[in-house]
């Protein structure tokens, strides 16, 4: 089974999100991006959900860092509850894989990580 990690700082996006995929993924779910870090260095997911707005390190400078590592193969995928010019145009320079708004809806979500596993 194909793994996914949700990185968000919110319990109820966490939570929401690993419910809408636990019955096709294996969902590891974390509050942090050191989290997520230190995770990486035991298992590697076939995708990241990223939420941009963390404290300590935020999903741009976590993807900044992915992506110059030895995990830049992994697709991310970006969450936020804003999107505007600014977040599209530096989620693409970064190299995400896409953005997805909160408030999301389960069959978005896994539409949308399916695109990124085949």
């Amino acid at each position: 089974m194909k793994t996914v990690y949700i990185v968000d700082d919110s319990d109820t996006n966490l939570a929401m999100a690993e419910e809408a995929l636990e019955e096709h993924y294996n969902v590891m779910t974390m509050p942090s991006a050191d989290r997520m870090f230190l995770l990486l260095e035991k298992i590697i997911p076939n995708l990241i959900l990223l939420d941009i707005e963390m404290p300590v390190m935020n999903g741009f400078e976590a993807l900044e860092k992915l992506k110059t590592g030895k995990w830049a193969e992994i697709p991310v995928i970006f969450l936020t509850g804003t999107i505007n010019a600014s977040i599209e145009s530096q989620s693409s320079a970064l190299g995400a894989a896409g953005i997805i708004t909160k408030p999301f809806s389960s069959s978005e979500l896994l539409n949308r990580i399916k695109l990124h596993m085949e």
